[in-house]
């Protein structure tokens, strides 16, 4: 555990004091501590002995880049970018406007709504931010709503983008675990639904505190209603082919991606808000992001190599049994580590470090991984709106220049707490994550 525990050590210094980007952090603790486990030299990194780490290193890379199953990270994204360029984020805001604005706080209830729809369909929790922020901050602030209640629905509905299938997060939770994509996606369903209804429940409490926040508007009548609705017809039916393809097992999730890729590419040419120009900036956007996000989990599968030769998961297996730890006990620290490190890590990083050390942990402890991925991505949001980072909070901020990242943080209290019983949910009684995966394919 003394090298295992050296090595993260590192890694931590690496990215915290010398800002080295995470994927190459990871890569080359990985290298270098699989070349100490086997007795090398550090004098001459030259030496022929280093083909050995620097094989392992080279296999890995090659391997990840083949994995078949890895062609649904770019084609998700492609999808998420197009629905961007399309423009339905507005058109959903409106749709959730025309059916829940006429009541007090029901402005910020459309703008949760509006936001649970975009990311699912988008599947990023920081665009969802930036995009949304640009729609549904005017009109609340016309009717009087208090910047801390607006930004904070804003920051909170986004959340949800890293959750409700289709999600990146869960993608690479699944590719570091092994565990099924498409048992990910059902099991992440149910729980984003309930954080959507907690935070609407979250934003009544607000409003009944303090009724001046959010101030009721404009109700809108069944015509206004049925043409908001026609408007984002193609996002909804495009939800419904992709995950209802996935959870009827009709598509694997890279067939699924592959279809909502090309539904909203057609989407999109149908709303005439296609130019050579735009799909020429989400093909560049999607190569970008997705050579990030390979090289990010490359990094993080050389460092699971690395600390699973050294010995780190049966070794943390015994120190926890050395404390005579019910199983239960065991998965509350691991949440309380989780949402220590969320004030100081932005979720990707997050996982990204500890799914590694703690998945083999969890397992042998008889629990599913499938839930705990739920467990983990569920308190990976709590920490996009948890102060000091909150990510989320400071997207809008830089959005939102005349709003003040600390009124954010303060209309933010409600969501958090709403998520906390969202994770104690979740965490007490499984069945919440594990209905629709035992339903489907159990």
């Amino acid at each position: 555990m003394i090298v295992s525990a050296f090595g993260f050590a590192i890694l931590l210094v690496l990215i915290l004091i010398f800002r080295m980007p995470i994927a190459f952090a990871m890569g080359t603790v990985g290298i270098v501590g699989f070349g100490y486990l086997q007795g090398l030299s550090f004098d001459n990194v030259l030496d022929f002995r280093w083909t050995g780490p620097l094989s392992l290193a080279a296999n890995r890379i090659i391997d990840t880049s083949q994995e078949y199953g890895l062609s649904v990270i770019p084609l998700f994204i492609l999808m998420g970018n197009f629905v961007t360029k399309a423009n339905l984020s507005g058109e959903l805001y409106k749709a959730s406007n025309a059916f829940m604005g006429h009541r007090k706080g029901c402005l910020a209830m459309a703008t949760i709504v509006a936001c649970g729809g975009f990311s699912a369909i988008c599947g990023s929790s920081l665009a969802t931010s930036a995009t949304m922020a640009k729609v549904a901050m005017p009109p609340m602030r016309k009717y009087g709503y208090s910047d801390g209640l607006a930004s904070a629905s804003i920051a909170a509905g986004s959340t949800l983008g890293i959750l409700i299938p289709p999600s990146v997060i869960l993608l690479m939770y699944g590719l570091l675990t092994e565990t099924s994509i498409r048992e990910l996606f059902a099991a992440g369903f149910l729980p984003g639904l309930l954080g959507i209804l907690l935070y609407l429940v979250a934003v009544r409490y607000v409003v009944w505190r303090h009724p001046e926040k959010g101030p009721s508007a404009e109700r809108t009548n069944f015509a206004e209603r049925m043409v908001a609705l026609k408007n984002v017809w193609g996002v909804l039916a495009l939800f419904l082919i992709v995950m209802g393809g996935i959870y009827l097992g009709v598509f694997t999730p890279s067939e699924a991606a592959g279809v909502g890729a090309g539904g909203a590419f057609l989407i999109a040419l149908m709303r005439k808000s296609l130019t050579v120009e735009a799909v020429f900036h989400a093909l560049i956007d999607t190569g970008r992001t997705t050579a990030m996000l390979f090289s990010v989990l490359i990094g993080a599968l050389i460092f699971s190599d690395f600390i699973t030769i050294a010995g780190l998961p049966a070794e943390l297996l015994a120190f926890v049994q050395s404390f005579n730890l019910s199983a239960f006990g065991v998965i509350l620290i691991i949440i309380a580590i989780y949402l220590v490190l969320g004030m100081v890590f932005e979720s990707l990083s997050m996982i990204l470090l500890t799914v590694p050390i703690f998945y083999p942990l969890v397992q042998s402890l008889g629990f599913d991984l499938v839930w705990f991925g739920i467990v983990v991505v569920v308190v990976t949001e709590i920490s996009l709106i948890t102060p000091p980072v909150g990510m989320n909070v400071f997207v809008l901020s830089a959005v939102l220049k005349d709003v003040k990242a600390g009124t954010i943080f303060k209309g933010i209290t409600p969501f958090w707490c709403a998520d906390m019983v969202r994770l104690a949910l979740i965490v007490f009684f499984s069945s919440v994550a594990l209905f629709l995966p035992e339903l489907l394919y159990r």
